[in-house]
């Protein structure tokens, strides 16, 4: 009977353990969807327009382009400068996918995130609109004790600078409403 209890035990703690880990790996991916009331091309076009990268760079954020930010294309790299408090930091992404007006993607080469990938996607709603959709993968530094220390600051975070480029880019492409 003991070896039974120790086995039962023994499941237990590997499906807690199981779903502890899906639940780590879930909170790595951040999605956010935004319909928005124009065609993929208009809501892509907006994205490709220069200065959209800084248009859609949250206020609050400290983030200065030093270098790239013209091109979406594969290949192309973006340079950031910020800070987190005292640290200054420089964050390197390169396009990695380019298929416009579906979607476009960029990976982090060097910053403060262990992997970053963000594909930006364009969907067709069918009803002449476009679902925004942002999809990112990523892992904090430090495995499982920095997801433990920070994971769940740096989810608020994304969803607080992605609900901003969303409204941004929403009242920027919308009509508005003739008065």
């Amino acid at each position: 009977m003991t070896s039974t209890v120790a086995s039962e035990n023994e499941y237990k703690k590997a499906s807690t353990y199981s779903l502890l880990h899906k639940l780590i790996e879930f909170f790595m991916r951040y999605v956010k969807e935004t319909r928005i009331a124009a065609t993929p091309e208009i809501v892509f076009q907006f994205h490709e327009s220069p200065g959209a990268l800084e248009r859609l760079t949250p206020p609050w954020e400290k983030v200065k382009i030093t270098e790239g930010g013209g091109s979406l294309k594969v290949g192309s790299r973006v340079v950031l400068r910020s800070q987190i408090g005292p640290f200054p930091l420089t964050w390197v992404a390169e396009h990695t996918e380019y298929d416009p007006p579906s979607l476009f993607a960029d990976r982090q080469v060097s910053g403060p995130f262990a992997k970053w990938y963000h594909r930006h996607l364009f969907l067709d709603d069918g009803q002449g609109g476009t679902i925004l959709r942002d999809e990112v993968d990523y892992e904090v530094p430090m495995g499982r004790l920095g997801q433990l220390l920070g994971g769940r600051l740096i989810a608020n975070k994304l969803e607080k600078m992605f609900s901003y480029r969303h409204e941004v880019t929403k009242k920027a492409i919308e009509p508005r409403p003739q008065s």
